[in-house]
């Protein structure tokens, strides 16, 4: 099955400045691919390479099979809905949505059944004889999505969409993305810097950092198996806990050693990985950290450690202690007996550890 977008060796400069470095990334038709990554990182620039208002340096783009080096943005059969929804302000919602049909020169009644369709689809319907001005952020998003939608394009590209709507619309946003994605079987490509966003919609997500792409994978693949730190630091909300530890090879598997505050250090038994040595970075994700008495009976190892910050957070309470000379935080239930001063006994879940290299910061296992 051939891809519906190939990215392909791309290179993006602005004089003697490389913006994109080496850029290979492809979807299957109905794929969500998801670019994310600080900001400057190059993943807008990388957008507007693949609609065509950047020209690129080196390299190819095809879309449905075909290079688009010297095709112009509207023959490349995308739709593109901008973080500032671009609406005409004159014109009604309508007719907002019927205008580049209008332009095409699709005939009227293609375009009544093409806006009647979008306009149930994104509940809109009473919206249709207003102003974008007399819409709040959330409708206007609606109605440039319809704008998208009635191109009916081989790709849908979004850029930021949702960054001007507040908390509460943001999430309510992504599901009806999420859901219009599901429905349409759609290909879809689109930017955040907002890891929670990135996570719940994509079915691919790439990371990027500086102009370089620092993984592809799943959701799930990018938040257990982060490449390197930057990835494990970037991906997840509290962030991965990168833990100064050192290991010592016992034959079968490893030994983790983890400096503690005013008490012995932690020993821990890896037996899945005998090539660990010397210095290295322990990851943990906050869940993985768990109370020792809350968990009973799983294979759990750790010991007493000092807690510094309690803080709750309605189903789950945060525990900031101190391991390894490095602040690290654990997910916990809201009814932890956890109290700030006090010595808590952890229990680290070593099956879903990640080790990286402390100077380059890459996966080791």
């Amino acid at each position: 099955m051939s891809h519906i977008l190939e990215v392909d060796g791309l290179f993006k400069s602005y004089g003697a400045t490389e913006i994109l470095k080496d850029i290979n990334v492809s979807i299957d038709k109905g794929e969500f691919l998801v670019l994310v990554g600080p900001s400057g990182c190059g993943k807008s620039t990388l957008l507007n390479c693949i609609a065509g208002l950047e020209p690129i340096t080196g390299g190819a783009i095809r879309i449905a099979g075909q290079d688009m080096t010297e095709v112009s943005p509207k023959d490349r059969n995308i739709a593109m809905v901008f973080q500032s929804y671009a609406l005409y302000p004159t014109m009604s919602v309508a007719k907002n949505i019927t205008f580049g049909m209008q332009v095409r020169g699709v005939d009227k009644a293609t375009q009544s059944a093409k806006l009647a369709d979008v306009a149930r689809q994104l509940q809109i319907e009473p919206l249709l004889n207003r102003r974008p001005g007399q819409l709040s952020g959330g409708q206007r998003q609606r109605v440039a999505m319809g704008r998208a939608l009635v191109r009916d394009p081989a790709l849908f590209l979004f850029d930021e969409p949702l960054s001007n709507l507040d908390a509460k619309l943001r999430v309510e946003m992504r599901t009806e993305i999420k859901r219009l994605h599901q429905d349409l079987g759609a290909s879809m490509v689109y930017v955040t810097h907002d890891q929670i966003e990135a996570m719940t919609l994509a079915t691919k997500i790439v990371v990027m950092k500086g102009g370089i792409i620092q993984q592809i994978g799943t959701p799930h693949e990018i938040y257990t198996r982060p490449a390197n730190t930057f990835v494990a630091d970037f991906m997840g909300s509290p962030a991965m806990n990168l833990i100064p530890a050192r290991a010592t090879p016992n034959g079968q598997g490893s030994v983790i050693e983890i400096a503690r505050e005013g008490a012995e250090p932690l020993r821990l038994d890896e037996p899945r990985h005998a090539g660990l040595s010397g210095e290295i970075l322990l990851g943990l994700r906050p869940e993985d950290m768990h109370e020792a008495t809350a968990r009973a009976g799983e294979a759990l190892q750790g010991g007493a450690v000092r807690v510094d910050v309690v803080e709750p957070a309605g189903a789950d309470t945060y525990v900031v202690a101190r391991l390894g000379g490095k602040e690290v935080t654990s997910r916990l239930s809201a009814d932890t007996q956890a109290r700030a001063g006090a010595a808590l006994e952890f229990g680290f879940d070593l099956s879903k550890a990640s080790y990286f290299a402390p100077e380059t910061g890459e996966r080791l296992a």
